[in-house]
């Protein structure tokens, strides 16, 4: 089976577009550097770029090609809908694909590169329907219990540490991890060295971006780093070898019995395929939950909507998606010449999606800028992409949204963000690695509790 990692473009540092560029070059915001999102998605920028460069050359440093920004509702939807033009397979998904020297450690970006959200079709649908009963609705409702007890867990844990709490720390990068750690039947014994591998590959990313910072706070991270790796990946191998002779109603088992044209899948995509799922379900979920608490205190008209009357919780997500992005981008490579709003795009070309950007345009949601869970196309935006490659996960990671915010509201109706946060640099996903919450309101202390006679 040909490896995705064997033949994916890599960066030649192209500086300038092979066709003239119709639109201006807006030089507003590093793009590709991860430290340049510390502060979020750049919305006013995006909206310069919307109305006067919808699709713009971005040139970058070093030995990273240039690429055109996609910004415009309408034209992300043309783009990923055209997925035999262009591709995601031929560069992957990420911004840039180093020369194969900086790949390090080893087995690392072969298994970024070789997995579901890479291929093509028709391969990738022949993956996606191998898994998706995992993230059909009957299975989501299978293990709704199991994920609001957990809920009712950490809830109960916050509110022993409380007031003032980390609700990352404390609720949004547990939830999603013991959620997906159940899909894939990942044993209680091997959880906790999930969440450090996660830590240690977050941490990587951030590595990049401020070495320094990144040191003075985990001095021994340059020399655990390598170690932690390799755990993981012999890990994989283990597990992956261990339910193709044992299977068991799990993930991971349907992930080993996979084939792609007749072949089970080679390490490289076994690697890659449950990896994904770990890292892709964690991001969006963990940060679509942090991101929600930060908007409830910016519109407290809505957040009151929700106390007075419950069901409009799915809306209040979904409205909720579209604000946050969680995503903050996919690559898509010109398979051939093509044209986009009349810019001519070059065979091999990158292009880049920003979804924060098609999720604000005005052509699409009135008043962008403004949550309004009774906006009559609530669920129009484009938080887990469209077409083919929409995110198979995303009604697991509804579910948790709607479930949390039930059990949130009802238990700590008045829970505020004091106004600090942590954002890691990272250019691919909103990254809310902190966020203090106080459960009880705006400077609040716990309530007294009141003894009842008899009891």
């Amino acid at each position: 089976m040909q490896l995705i990692s064997d033949e994916i473009l890599i960066d030649s540092g192209q500086k300038l577009p092979i066709n003239d560029a119709i639109y201006p070059m807006l030089d507003e915001f590093r793009f590709w550097d991860p430290a340049a999102w510390t502060d979020g998605h750049p919305f006013e920028v995006y909206k310069h770029m919307r109305e006067q460069a919808p699709v713009m050359w971005s040139p970058t440093e070093k030995d990273i090609s240039g690429f055109w920004s996609i910004t415009r509702y309408e034209d992300i939807k043309h783009v990923e809908l055209a997925h035999r033009v262009f591709s995601s397979q031929r560069g992957g998904i990420n911004m840039a694909v180093p020369e194969r020297r900086h790949w390090r450690p080893e087995k690392l970006m072969p298994a970024a590169l070789n997995s579901l959200i890479n291929l093509d079709e028709p391969l990738h649908r022949e993956m996606r329907m191998q898994q998706s009963d995992f993230f059909f609705p009957a299975y989501v409702a299978t293990i709704r219990d199991k994920v609001a007890l957990k809920i009712d867990t950490l809830l109960d844990e916050m509110e022993r540490k409380g007031p003032v709490v980390d609700f990352v720390k404390m609720f949004s990068e547990e939830l999603p991890l013991f959620t997906l750690c159940e899909m894939l039947g990942v044993d209680e014994e091997d959880r906790p060295k999930v969440k450090v591998w996660m830590h240690h590959l977050e941490l990587a990313a951030q590595f990049l971006a401020n070495p320094w910072q990144v040191f003075l706070s985990e001095p021994l991270f340059p020399l655990r780093f390598n170690r932690v790796v390799n755990d993981m990946f012999s890990y994989g191998e283990r597990v992956m070898a261990d339910r193709r002779a044992n299977p068991r109603a799990d993930l991971l088992t349907v992930i080993a019995q996979s084939k792609l044209e007749g072949e089970l899948l080679p390490q490289e995509f076994l690697d890659g395929s449950w990896l994904l799922i770990i890292f892709a379900g964690n991001d969006t979920s963990r940060n679509s939950l942090s991101g929600t608490i930060r908007l409830m205190n910016q519109f407290p008209d809505q957040r009151a909507m929700v106390l007075e009357d419950p069901q409009l919780i799915p809306r209040m997500s979904e409205e909720a998606l579209r604000m946050v992005s969680p995503v903050i981008h996919m690559r898509r490579t010109a398979l051939e010449d093509a044209e986009v709003n009349g810019q001519l795009i070059a065979k091999d070309e990158k292009l880049v999606l920003w979804y924060g950007a098609a999720n604000r345009d005005p052509d699409i949601f009135p008043r962008p800028d403004v949550f309004d869970m009774h906006r009559d196309n609530v669920e129009k935006h484009l938080a887990f992409g469209h077409g083919v490659h929409k995110c198979l996960g995303s009604r697991i990671a509804k579910m948790q949204l709607r479930l949390a915010f039930e059990r949130i509201f009802e238990r700590f109706p008045n829970i505020y963000w004091t106004g600090k946060q942590t954002i890691a640099p990272n250019a691919l996903v909103h990254a809310i690695s902190s966020l203090q919450v106080n459960l009880y309101g705006k400077n609040a202390k716990r309530p007294a509790q009141i003894a009842v006679p008899g009891r």
